[in-house]
């Protein structure tokens, strides 16, 4: 892990940083596919479409800013889909993402997720190298939920 990310604080979601999961998002995936009708609804209101319905937000601060996200949406009472997880293209290779997982994965245990999913593409191929190097692993993929979607994971935590 880089010194850099020693640096890095997550912490969670407040609406003094409301519009960075937005631009972050955004950034990525307008660099990478489009922006869907879904990214949309959900980077316009990620009160009431994620903490509203029971998931959680976080944001990596470096250096006073914000330079990563990640959410957890609530699928059930069980089960969490890991998403909305981007790092500023001027702040990649610093090790934010892992650090951003592994605030995941203990928040889900605090929490008693018992499953976490998430669908992604295959050309991510960091991306993928990070879930996999956390234990996620390549599931059946169902039909639309995200057009740019052709790869979905899971981890089990229970």
């Amino acid at each position: 892990m880089s010194i850099e990310a020693n640096k890095v604080i997550i912490i969670p979601f407040s609406t003094e940083y409301k519009e960075a999961i937005k631009i972050l998002n955004l950034e990525w995936l307008q660099k990478y596919f489009k922006v869907e009708p879904k990214d949309k609804k959900v980077l316009s209101d990620p009160q009431g479409e994620i903490l509203d319905k029971g998931g959680m937000i976080f944001y990596a601060q470096y250096n006073n800013q914000i330079v990563g996200t990640v959410s957890l949406i609530k699928i059930n009472e069980t089960t969490f889909e890991l998403t909305k997880m981007a790092v500023s293209d001027k702040n990649q290779g610093l090790g934010i993402g892992k650090k951003l997982m592994e605030h995941c994965l203990d928040k889900a245990k605090q929490n008693e997720i018992q499953k976490l999913i998430l669908y992604s593409n295959r050309k991510l191929r960091p991306a993928l190298a990070l879930y996999a190097n956390f234990g996620f692993k390549e599931i059946p993929l169902e039909e639309g939920i995200y057009e740019r979607a052709d790869i979905k994971m899971e981890k089990v935590l229970s």
